[in-house]
């Protein structure tokens, strides 16, 4: 095996030329991308004509977007990170609305068959496996059903623990590079990510199983959970700031359902410091996220909360998370999967946070209606909890007028006069007043 796994070693430029015109490449995402091939494929782009692009959010080089590489390569995005946002709102690269949890079927049934994937992983053990480090997310489906191969092997990536590896003999090329992640860093918590987040935290219980994403609010909810007991943790990915509750005792996993003692994840953004946290730690279970996005396997977690954003939402419930009108933003990755797992689970707890307002309180991010083009990634039948600032609304199960008045309440009491106004207009009768002295 040593004599086999010698020979695969390579150059990245070498490495790259397996990838001709007209085929699908996958990269992997995240924190992991592959940067010494994503670079060696695009200094590629001259010779290439027609090469596809496919990945989720990346945080290293996306020059293949780039005007100059029009015709060459073209993204595909599962979801849009910020590298990639300006080629697909301009048409240079496309955008899949897709459950995250129901991509890698797209490549088990051969409606996405994948030529070449461009992975990132450790060095091998002695028995041959390199572990995929902090993302495994759809990137191990990928690699176990491309036709081709190419692994840079980084000795900086974390040896993460679970479903998480990929045999050398998988493998057609490697890579061997030694060089820092690309890493996230989240912005600033503010005084209002605490004040949706102390909403929040009130309607987790312990003993919960918690699923949150990346960003302000977030962060701000773990930060209100110090005084918590026994909470879990089933996610399709975590930052930097589930570590603290972690090493506090606050998040144990005693409690869970199912793995109980785990942390249960698909990947993970975040900076050096996590990475070398996750590195060889046995509480982290990664797994893909076929099965981590999975709500059958998300509401056998009793008290599930699942927390997840939005841009806007209307006065129906209706949840966009994915776009700006006609423009696509993000993608609608994990919400659904939990938002429905939690709805399904044993005193499950599925939220939708978000401010209640945008561009500094000139726009409300609760609306009439959704703006034409928008999203509507989550339906009104599988909300249950709206949280902001000013309170928490309840709407599973409310008929549409009791939707609109719990709205808002909620909303920022600079605009609940004009909802009000629209609801009446959209043909509510009965709709109260109360909806104006609430919140």
């Amino acid at each position: 095996m040593r004599e086999n796994y010698r020979s695969k070693i390579t150059t990245a430029e070498r490495a790259v030329e397996a990838v001709q015109s007209g085929q699908r490449v996958f990269i992997h995402q995240g924190c992991a991308e592959p940067e010494e091939l994503v670079r060696a494929l695009t200094r590629r782009g001259g010779e290439l004509r027609d090469v596809e692009i496919i990945h989720l959010a990346t945080f290293g080089n996306a020059d293949y977007t780039l005007p100059q590489y029009e015709g060459h390569f073209r993204h595909n995005a599962f979801f849009i990170g910020a590298n990639v946002r300006q080629a697909v709102q301009e048409g240079r690269a496309d955008y899949i609305p897709i459950f995250l949890g129901e991509i890698e079927e797209l490549f088990r049934n051969g409606a996405m068959p994948i030529d070449v994937a461009l992975v990132q992983c450790t060095p091998p053990d002695n028995y041959g496996y390199m572990s995929l480090g902090p993302s495994i997310d759809v990137t191990l489906t990928a690699a176990q059903y491309a036709r081709h191969v190419i692994v840079e092997m980084n000795d900086q990536m974390p040896r993460t623990m679970g479903d998480a590896y990929l045999h050398v003999s998988r493998a057609d090329a490697l890579v061997e590079t030694s060089h820092p992640l690309p890493e996230y860093r989240t912005g600033e918590v503010t005084d209002l990510h605490r004040a949706i987040a102390r909403n929040v935290a009130g309607l987790i219980p312990d003993g919960a199983t918690l699923q949150m994403g990346i960003g302000g609010i977030p962060d701000a909810v773990l930060g209100c959970l110090r005084n918590h007991r026994d909470l879990g943790v089933h996610t399709e990915m975590f930052s930097d700031g589930l570590v603290e509750l972690i090493q506090a005792g606050v998040i144990n996993n005693e409690k869970k359902t199912i793995h109980p003692h785990k942390v249960i994840s698909g990947f993970v953004l975040g900076t050096k410091a996590l990475f070398d946290f996750i590195n060889n730690n046995p509480i982290f279970e990664f797994h893909p996220t076929a099965y981590t996005n999975d709500p059958f396997i998300i509401a056998q977690n009793a008290r599930m909360v699942a927390i997840n954003s939005a841009i806007e939402i209307d006065l129906t419930g209706q949840v966009c998370s994915d776009s700006m009108g006609f423009l696509p933003y993000s993608g609608i990755g994990g919400q659904v999967d939990f938002i429905r797992g939690a709805a399904r689970s044993k005193g499950g707890v599925p939220v939708i946070a978000l401010p209640s307002t945008a561009k500094g309180g000139k726009v409300s991010r609760i609306v009439p209606t959704l703006r034409p083009g928008a999203g509507a990634v989550t339906s009104r039948g599988d909300v249950h909890y709206v949280v902001t600032e000013f309170g928490v609304a309840y709407l599973h199960g409310k008929n549409i007028r009791q939707r609109a008045e719990a709205l808002i309440g909620i909303a920022h009491p600079d605009f609940r006069a004009e909802l009000l106004d629209a609801a009446r207009k959209s043909r509510l009768p009965g709709i109260g007043e109360t909806a104006l002295i609430s919140g």
